[in-house]
């Protein structure tokens, strides 16, 4: 693929991007019961995700009519396909809901299965982190790389509780716990775009989740390896975005988080 095709892709996403988050903030604060619904325990969806969303897919099709989607609230296309753009219109709905102030778009660009681009944006903060298979990751522009954090002892880790999967919160607390009385301190902030993102630029150092849908993974992950950094499922592997378990950190703390999460999910998922 030509170098300019590629940036022609980030500029298209970056537009759309740009649109969706003008959309979410001028409508932060303004929703109604009527504008938010309820798509499974605790998993919520509003009008605004859902015009967001729209405004991405009119962008980018516009720009490139013969590409395909994932898209969280409407489209699910065929992944066999040359370009598939995979889209979370508004990452940390149920924080939007509240005005808790952890919200992001993520937008990622897949050519034959692999993500060659990723843009995750935080508009109350009016950053934009990008990444081009093979030219870095940045931040509004300038280059970012992961931290030099190697052990466990000095680190801060980010996390998320499955809610989607409740019947493994023993489990997942098991883990939190263990991982918890090893690092610095643990957050859950709620928008796993933008904690990938976070761990790009060097916010915080390791990252785990369960339960993770592909348009929570597929921008965040590339800016993290752009970044210098490690994505694995959990069991070591790549398939993260089709187990939806994902442990990504510093590569000096990949294995010492990955052994935890196997010592507490080896044989149960990820088989």
């Amino acid at each position: 693929m030509h170098p300019k095709q590629k940036s022609e892709f980030l500029g298209t996403a970056f537009r759309a991007a740009m649109l969706a988050g003008d959309l979410i903030l001028e409508n932060l604060g303004k929703l109604s019961k009527k504008d938010i619904h309820i798509k499974d325990t605790s998993d919520f969806v509003t009008r605004v995700d859902k015009e967001s969303e729209d405004l991405i897919l009119s962008t980018i099709k516009k720009k490139h009519p013969g590409h395909q989607f994932l898209a969280e609230e409407t489209i699910k296309d065929d992944e066999h396909t040359e370009y598939r753009w995979i889209i979370d219109p508004l990452d940390g709905t149920t924080n939007f809901i509240h005005g808790y102030p952890v919200f992001s778009i993520s937008i990622a660009l897949e050519y034959k299965g692999t993500i060659i681009l990723g843009l995750v944006h935080d508009p109350l903060r009016e950053e934009i982190f990008t990444a081009e298979k093979g030219n870095g990751a940045f931040l509004n522009g300038h280059p970012v790389h992961i931290s030099s954090i190697n052990d466990l002892g000095n680190s801060l880790i980010a996390t998320g509780f499955p809610f989607r999967n409740r019947d493994m919160i023993d489990r997942y607390l098991a883990l939190f716990k263990n991982v918890f009385n090893q690092v610095s301190d643990i957050r859950r902030a709620g928008s796993a775009a933008l904690d990938f993102a976070h761990l790009a630029c060097g916010r915080c150092d390791g990252f785990f989740e369960l339960g993770l849908s592909p348009w929570d993974m597929a921008a965040g992950s590339i800016l993290i390896t752009e970044a210098g950094g490690v994505v694995s499922d959990f069991g070591g592997g790549p398939d993260y975005l089709k187990t939806g378990n994902i442990v990504a950190s510093t590569p000096m703390l990949h294995d010492k988080l990955l052994n935890e999460v196997k010592g507490i999910f080896s044989g149960i998922i990820d088989r």
